[in-house]
């Protein structure tokens, strides 16, 4: 009998599975169970139950899963990626199944089969919707999983929910569980949202068509979740594969993949995992947090320190929070001062204020005295779970109150009553209370009672957090997480929970770390990855801990709250919030911060505790009002609940009525108020410009002037909410019919999601997918003869209402869309693009003439048209601006106060903006937008250290200086979409003028999640501070001038004349630019590589959503500055300027404000200009490097290209080495990288001789060189393209080449010369697409770039002597295959060139392909992601993958999906 099977190991990142087959492929052993991180324990029983089971047998054994390559590893087995290893089980026993959808504990992986080949897809920005968001949402609603799925199978009706973040989520379901709703709904509306998530992510363009093949715990467990899927995607359940086993399909995939391994005796693989086994009982953590002699994780002290790792410089080494046990209990008694006693309450009578924080988990209630002495003393506290009902929950605090006040002979007589908290103006209500205060004065009331004088108030609850900035005793700012959660308290409470401790205990070890970890920053579920990995390298729980400690800190503060090092937190600072009942995360914040901190011994109760001292303080005005008993308070909360279906508009809002005691009632669920209110009828709403604005725009008549040939249907989206006046009035008067898309609704969104490429895009742009959908369904279903197509025109330049800005941009996702279109949807309707220039009349004047010539419309008709558009414009725009000031006037008449709610002009769409605008309005406050400076010239610009370059951006920082020089009757509230590129520029610097006038400043960030309770927070929070302050004090004109932006260099020392500092660019040019820069006159140093100091100093002095090359690039700055190494009065530091619609045009403005947050000020910082249109683009900056191209151009050029050639060849090398050229012991450990040192360095003499000649020479000496060292050896290749940083940062894509190569694959690498030489192409299509004035004939352009073209054609001859050397390619040949996948005018980022490189490469029969990006590039969202589908169907043998990158991307999750697109590779 054949003693030998095949295994499949399956170690995920919640559950360890494991299959074992016979030769008969039949099941012989299987386990599915949680291992909470000890890994080696579960998999160890699993063996020792296998050698059980079947004796001393051979195993032949592949490992997969999340987490499984540590484990293969140490069982010395091959590793698969999971998702190959599905598909091998897929093809193999169910080839029909034409998908596979995979969701396991905290990753999501889909498989698309086409026969031919395999499209895998598997979440690399977020976590939701998986397992573990399961795991949350089912104990929210205090139930199992099995449960959750019973409930939802006899749902009725489904509500929008968030499944993109999971704890976020449970604000939707709060919300729902609050209104009394069904659970069964509440249970299949969380599925629904799952569903939704998944298919919105990974399917980005492809269908899902059945059979399909469902994989993992989840969906083989619960059907609710399966017909959820099958009811979204509109596929009957019968056409699912479902599987007993599927949660069982990786391990069984792994099982057969196994059979090409060598098979090996069981007690091998017992005795490996018996070495990596804490060894003896009395081997202490605490010992191996102290570094002391241990042998564990295999005795290796190197695993501790990862020292063997090739690039340590990776992680940062971060302080323990307490040297030793005896500075830790010193901390804590210099914590006790802070101590809020409970007293005892008195016999007799005791008159109490209640203060209750209906929070959106927990409930809070205190009883505190109301008079005399005794004031302000706590009698009776209360903390509980709400469990979705927070009525009840108030209800059974009460309950409790009156239980001890019975016990202690008391009679509770209640003077006054407040609430504050998520369940605010419900349990007001409810309860009949006195009244209820927004969040934040209630912390403000508690922290200021604990430390009169507090400067800065931090609040960290479980979901929510809130950052209180206090002057002269007023709240002048405040900060909320909206769209991420990461550092709350749940953050921590998962991982102590997953890992098999309690918060306490978790906090407790914590405190003990030697070594903490640096995990990084970002998302609560793939900072598991991160965990994985640290305990991977052997770091301790204790270690791990404090390090999450750490990373909930630097979430909440530069993350979430999005605070800068430079932020002035005061030294009078208070923590408050159940999060900081831990105290390795208070003491982590006094690290990271240097402030000693004040907190109660019952942070968790101040809110509750500021709603009593509020209620105390006002009980002047209730002198007469009669005391109540608790039997009172209860008596009138009963209540019933009825729903309601709200018509009142598209929202069709599902609306929870309260009818409480004495017929109150309360209605819940609606997003605005105007059919149903909590205001009482005497309440006066304000005036909302939003409603009036969207009316104006599209609300106009159809009908055209000649009879209708055409049908042209034009979407409701971007910016059409900025010009469709003027194509609405130049089609219909041009004879075409016009078909504007419906409102914007929830459900429509939806059913489009699956064609959105980019899950990170801002929410605008993916509820174009719904209106496209919407007008080609409509138009292809029409039988008329008229022609019929789309319009979504190509509009790079707005209008440039104001000349003082320098340009009027779009921002790339708003003129570059249509290409996402056509590459993402299938539709059968014609979507027209012409390339529009709305800033320069003529050439828009032409673009318009020879767009509607080619539709047949004939030129006296035109003139007529292009006529009526403007006139149609103009006087849309005189409207909105008049309609603005009337309400302005009408409000300073009446006494009212104004919000200037600005945004981006598809900020009106009602679903975008949530009807914010309307909820503001509900609170008495009359709402204008940005529209009021349209055409004002005696407004400023804005005084900011910005390129104002583009249009809505420089509308609403303007719209922001006319705000802050208004009196204090008008204020300023900012509307920015999750994402925003542009955005994250600009809010730094509307806060700082508005801080430089005494004005505060509130932005409301928005999404697709649906509940906006945090916005509402914010607006309520700054409109009772602005109540609560009658006039804050103005700053005067002489404080203004002292402003921090007003700071003027030394120029003493001309900037150019000094030691000029540049960031590290790429190793291939960083050794030529120190000698070309001589050469010029130059005295350039170029700094290290960035690391993960340099990621931390970036992260504490940009704003935090900006992108990540610009993240390190301020951090490079500030660390060479700090480093004492310079003498500020002899350096200035350069930065490249790249000019047009991408944000790298705006980094030396976050360079500049970091430099004059760290003190130097007086340093210059001098920007080179890089591109065609960079050279009038920033005129903010101390000087500029006017590079002297005429004289030096050859040297420049062949310097480029130069470098580009040894980067070439050596990447073609190094895995094409003979046998002896590998150098053992030496620095560099093969011949490859000893020759690229070397000629790179060789250059420097030519370059200084200006002598072109001479690098010639040297490449051919190299190509001669690097032949000789190689050997014939045919190797797949991997192509590199990507953001011009990041693609040539090694340390911001994590080594990503050098995993290519270990795996044994040729990388060819970017390059840099491209880059600079597709400006050639781009004047001459800027001039034909009518985006720019040029006289400069095109056979000029294409004569000088024909003499690069001769020098790149020399270089392929002379380098071709090494047999592997990729020959360089013509740019306009690139420029011609790109035609047709997107427009020649996207010239943002890398633009076109990417896709073209791409192709270029696939043409060189290179078809794997990565992609590297920065995180949230938006850029990548068109010119990468979003054309992904197109090149794919142009190129099918094409194997794509694209990466995301910022500084807390975990390399775990980064080399998982390298590892699955290596494994897919095509030779």
């Amino acid at each position: 009998m054949n003693n030998t099977y095949r295994a499949g190991l399956d170690v995920g990142s919640t559950t360890a599975k494991i299959a074992v087959i016979d030769d008969n492929n039949k099941l012989v052993y299987s386990r599915y169970e949680r291992h909470n991180a000890k890994v080696s324990e579960l998999v160890t029983d699993y063996f020792n139950e296998i050698a059980e089971l079947l004796g001393d047998c051979h195993l032949q054994l592949c490992v997969t899963g999340s987490v499984g390559m540590h484990a293969a590893e140490v069982l010395n087995a091959e590793f698969v990626q999971e998702v190959v290893a599905a598909t091998v089980f897929a093809r193999k026993q169910y080839p029909q199944a034409n998908a596979l959808v995979d969701i396991g504990g905290e990753d999501a992986k889909v498989v698309f089969f086409d026969g031919k080949s395999m499209e895998l897809r598997m979440n690399g920005n977020c976590a939701g919707g998986t397992g573990a968001f399961i795991d949350q949402m089912a104990v929210l609603m205090g139930c199992s999983n099995t449960r959750m799925s019973e409930l939802a199978e006899t749902s009725t009706h489904l509500y929008p929910m968030a499944a993109r973040c999971g704890v976020f989520a449970k604000t939707d379901i709060q919300n729902l569980m609050s209104r009394n709703l069904p659970e069964s709904d509440i249970a299949a509306s969380i599925f629904h949202s799952i569903a939704v998530q998944t298919v919105t992510t990974l399917s980005r363009g492809c269908d899902f068509t059945p059979p399909i093949l469902l994989c993992g715990g989840p969906l083989t467990f619960l059907p609710s979740l399966r017909k959820a899927f099958s009811n979204y995607l509109n596929i009957p359940l019968s056409d699912f594969i479902v599987l007993k086993e599927g949660n069982l399909i990786p391990a069984l995939g792994c099982a057969s993949r196994a059979a090409d391994t060598q098979g090996r005796p069981i007690a091998e693989f017992r005795t490996a995992l018996a070495s990596v086994r804490t060894v003896s009982p009395t081997h202490s953590t605490k010992a191996c947090n102290r570094m002391e002699t241990c042998d564990c994780s295999g005795g290796d002290r190197r695993q501790h320190s990862s020292a063997g790792k090739r690039h340590n410089d990776t992680k940062e080494i971060l302080p323990p929070l307490f040297e030793n046990e005896a500075e830790y209990d010193s901390w804590r008694k210099d914590k006790a001062t802070y101590d809020t006693p409970l007293y005892p309450m008195h016999k007799g009578t005791e008159k109490v204020v209640i203060g209750i924080d209906s929070g959106s988990t927990t409930t809070k209630l205190v009883a505190v005295r109301a008079r005399g002495k005794e004031r302000g003393q706590i009698v009776f506290k209360d903390y509980s779970m709400n469990l979705g009902n927070p009525i009840k929950a108030v209800s059974e605090a009460f309950g409790r109150l009156q239980e001890t006040a019975r016990e202690a002979g008391a009679d509770i007589r209640i003077v006054g009553s407040c609430s504050t908290g998520y369940g605010e103006e419900l349990i007001k209500a409810a309860f009949n209370l006195d009244e209820g205060i927004i969040e934040t004065m209630a912390h403000y009331r508690a922290a200021a009672k604990l430390m009169p004088d507090v400067s800065f108030i931090l609040d960290v609850g479980g979901q929510d957090m809130k950052a209180i900035f206090v002057e002269n005793g007023a709240v002048v700012r405040m900060e909320l997480n909206e769209a991420c959660s990461s550092g709350c308290g749940t953050f921590i409470q998962t991982f102590a929970q997953n890992l098999g401790y309690t918060v306490e205990e978790f906090a407790g070890i914590a405190c003990q770390a030697a070594s903490p970890c640096d995990l990084g920053t970002r998302c609560t579920v793939f900072m598991n990855s991160k965990v994985k990995q640290v305990m991977r390298e052997g770091a301790t729980i204790s270690d791990i801990a404090c390090g999450l400690s750490y990373s909930v800190v630097r979430n909440c503060l530069y993350k979430v709250l999005k605070l800068h090092g430079d932020d002035n937190l005061g030294n009078k600072v208070v923590v408050q919030g159940g999060t900081m009942k831990n105290d390795s995360v208070v003491r982590a914040f006094e690290i990271l911060t240097g402030v000693n901190v004040a907190r109660s011994n019952i942070p968790e109760m101040m809110g509750a505790y500021g709603c009593a001292l509020n209620a105390i303080a006002n009980l002047s005005h209730r002198e007469s009002a009669p005391a109540r008993s608790i039997d009172d308070l209860l008596n009138m909360a009963a209540y019933d609940t009825r729903l309601l279906n709200c018509k009142g508009c598209e929202n069709n809002c599902f609306v929870t009525r309260y009818k409480f005691a004495g017929g109150r009632k309360f209605y819940s669920g609606n997003k605005c108020e105007r059919v149903f209110n909590n205001k009482g009828e005497g309440h006066r709403k304000g005036e909302n410009i939003y409603s009036y604005k969207y009316r104006l725009l599209f609300d106009r008549d159809n009908k055209v002037e000649t009879p209708c040939k055409q049908i042209v249907g034009i979407p409701r989206i971007l910016n059409m909410y900025e010009n469709y006046p003027f194509w609405h009035a130049l089609f219909t008067t041009a004879g075409i019919r016009v078909i504007l898309s419906s409102e914007s609704v929830f459900h429509r969104y939806e059913s489009a999601l699956g064609t959105v490429m980019s899950d990170n895009i801002c929410f605008p742009a993916k509820l174009v997918h719904s209106h496209i959908k919407e007008l080609d369904e409509e138009l292809s279903a029409m039988e008329s003869p008229e022609q019929r197509f789309i319009f979504m025109p190509y509009v790079v330049y707005e209008r440039q209402d104001d000349k003082r800005n320098i340009n009027s941009y779009n921002c790339p996702i708003v003129s570059a869309y249509s290409d996402v279109i056509r590459s993402a949807m299938t539709p059968q309707t014609r979507i027209d693009s012409p390339v529009i220039n709305f800033r320069d009349e003529k050439l828009l004047k032409k673009q318009i003439t020879a767009y509607l010539k080619g539709l047949g419309i004939d030129r006296k008709t035109i003139d007529k048209a292009y006529k009526a558009a403007h006139l149609a414009q103009e006087l849309y725009l005189r409207q909105i601006k008049q309609r603005a000031e009337d309400i302005l006037a009408d409000s300073r008449e009446h006494g009212m106060l104004t919000i200037l709610l600005a945004g981006r002009p598809y900020h009106t769409d009602p679903l975008i903006q949530h009807k914010l605008s309307e909820m503001i309005a509900s609170l008495g406050v009359n709402v204008i937008s940005e529209d009021i400076v349209r055409g004002d010239m005696d407004t400023g610009t804005g005084d900011t250290y910005l390129v104002r370059q583009w249009a809505y951006m420089n509308r609403i920082i303007k719209a922001g200086q006319w705000c802050a020089e208004q009196p204090h009757d008008v204020h300023f509230v900012q509307m920015t979409s999750f994402g925003c590129g542009p955005d994250s520029f600009i809010q730094d610097e509307i806060r700082t003028i508005m801080k430089e006038h005494g004005k505060p400043f509130t932005i409301l960030k928005i999404d697709d999640v649906s509940n906006i309770g945090s916005l509402k927070l914010r607006v309520r929070s700054l409109i009772e501070s602005l109540q609560g302050e009658e006039s804050a004090a103005e700053l005067s004109d002489e404080q203004i001038k002292k402003s921090t932006r007003q700071a003027v260099p030394d120029t003493t020392l001309p900037p150019i004349s000094r030691h000029i500092l540049a960031p590290y660019f790429t190793e291939y040019l960083t050794p030529l630019l120190p000698p070309l820069c001589r050469l010029f006159g130059w005295d350039v140093e170029v700094l290290p590589p960035s690391d993960t100091e340099s990621a931390e100093y970036g992260l504490q002095y940009a704003n935090n959503e900006i992108c990540y090359p610009a993240t390190l690039i301020v951090g490079d700055f500030v660390k060479a500055l700090r480093s004492g190494k310079y003498d500020p009065d002899k350096i200035s530091l350069v930065m490249s300027q790249t000019g047009g619609q991408c944000r790298a045009t705006n980094y030396a403005a976050l360079i500049r404000r970091a430099m004059n947050a760290n003190g130097f000020e007086n340093v210059p910082l001098i920007t080179l200009g890089v591109a065609t249109s960079a050279e009038e683009e920033d005129e903010n900056q101390d000087g500029a490097l006017d590079v002297p191209w005429m004289k030096f151009a050859p040297i420049i050029v062949t310097s480029l290209l130069y470098g580009d050639t040894i980067s070439k060849m050596y990447h073609a090398a190094v895995v094409r080495l003979k046998k002896d050229a590998y150098a053992i012991g030496s620095e560099n450990t093969n011949a490859a990288k000893t020759l690229r040192d070397k000629y790179l360095h060789l250059a420097a003499e030519p370059i200084l001789k200006n002598s072109a000649r001479g690098l010639m020479n040297l490449i051919a000496r190299a190509a001669e060189e690097f032949d000789a060292i190689t050997e014939d050896r045919e190797l797949p290749a991997v192509g590199i393209v990507g953001e011009i940083f990041l693609k040539f940062n090694p340390f911001a894509h994590q080594f990503i080449a050098d995993k290519i190569i270990d795996k044994g694959c040729e990388v060819v690498p970017a390059l840099l010369s491209p880059f600079f030489l597709q400006n050639f192409v781009n004047v001459i299509v800027e001039k034909h697409m009518g985006l720019r004035c040029s006289n400069v004939p095109d056979f000029l352009v294409k004569s000088i770039y024909s003499l690069i073209w001769r020098r790149q054609k020399k270089i392929n001859r002379i380098a071709s002597r090494f047999r592997y050397f990729r020959p360089f390619t013509n740019i306009f040949e690139e420029a011609k295959d790109v035609n047709g996948v997107v427009s020649l005018a996207a010239q943002f980022g890398e633009g076109w060139l990417l896709p073209s490189e791409i192709i270029s490469m696939v043409k060189q029969g290179v078809n794997n392909v990565a992609s590297l990006q920065p995180f949230g590039c938006i850029a990548n969202h068109v010119v990468s992601k979003g054309v992904e589908n197109k090149l794919k169907k142009l190129y099918p043998q094409l194997n794509f993958v694209s990466l995301d990158f910022d500084s807390g991307v975990s390399s775990v999750n980064v080399t998982n999906r390298l590892l699955l697109f290596l494994d897919s590779i095509a030779v």
